[in-house]
C-alpha cells in the first residue's frame, strides 16, 4: 500500500517543494535573515554582510526574491542612486519558519 502511494506521489506538487524553490540557493536565506534582523538594508550593506558574494550573484538573488514577492525594493530618484531592500508582508510570514531553522541549528551544531 505504501509502495503504491509513493509511486503515485508527486513531490513537485507539494507545499514543501514550493517553499524550497523560494529559498533555495546559497544566499537567499541569509539575505532574508539579514532583512529580518536589520529591516531596511542597502545593497552594499548586504554585500558586506554576506562577505564572499559577487555583485552579480547578490543582484540575481535579490531579483529572484523580489519576483517571488518575498522582498520589496525601494528606489530613490537621486544621484547617486539609492536602493533599499526590506521584507514584504509575504516575506515576513516566512520568517517564523526560518527562525525555527536557526533555533534548530543552534541546538544541534557541534
Amino acid at each position: 500500500m505504501i509502495k503504491n502511494y509513493i509511486e503515485n506521489a508527486n513531490f513537485e506538487d507539494t507545499g514543501f517543494r514550493y517553499t524550497l524553490s523560494l529559498i533555495s540557493g546559497k544566499h537567499k536565506m541569509v539575505i532574508l535573515y539579514c532583512l529580518m534582523e536589520f529591516e531596511v538594508v542597502r545593497f552594499n550593506e548586504l554585500r558586506r554582510y554576506l562577505k564572499n558574494v559577487s555583485d552579480k550573484t547578490l543582484s540575481n538573488n535579490l531579483k529572484e526574491l523580489e519576483t517571488d514577492r518575498l522582498i520589496v525594493r525601494k528606489e530613490y530618484p537621486q544621484i547617486p542612486p539609492k536602493v533599499e531592500y526590506s521584507l514584504s508582508e509575504r516575506g515576513k510570514s516566512l520568517m517564523e519558519v526560518l527562525d525555527q531553522l536557526c533555533i534548530w541549528g543552534e541546538k544541534n551544531r557541534q
